[in-house]
């Protein structure tokens, strides 16, 4: 269960994420809506980064990637309902601006070349 403090800062991050979305949603293809029960980006119709329950940023880069990125201490594997996600990883909410731009740019990018009509 949400706390309320993680739902505080989770409406946060939510408001940050869309603050940052601006340089995004002007390429082409790139959406925002709601998307895992929260509100995202996504290209072409697929999800490249959200804002978890907890108000970290969740976002799709490639496996290997993902390692490197784990490996460094910048982010966490994404769990759901017990697995760790190869290609999602989740930078923490308290992680600063250009950490999350920095990965939102890997993200789409990655999204980008892999979602057909790109």
């Amino acid at each position: 269960m949400v706390t309320e403090d993680e739902r505080r800062v989770a409406d946060a991050s939510r408001e940050r994420l869309a603050g940052l979305a601006g340089p995004f949603l002007s390429r082409p293809g790139v959406t925002w809506g709601r998307m895992f029960s929260t509100e995202g980006l996504g290209v072409r119709g697929k999800i490249f980064a959200v804002v978890t329950h907890v108000g970290d940023l969740m976002a799709k880069v490639p496996e290997a990637r993902a390692d490197e990125l784990v490996a460094d201490g910048k982010v966490t594997r994404m769990i759901m309902r017990g697995r760790e996600m190869r290609e999602w990883v989740v930078s923490p909410a308290d992680a600063d601006d250009a950490a999350w731009i920095a990965l939102l740019d890997e993200s789409y990018a990655y999204l980008d070349a892999i979602t057909p009509g790109g």
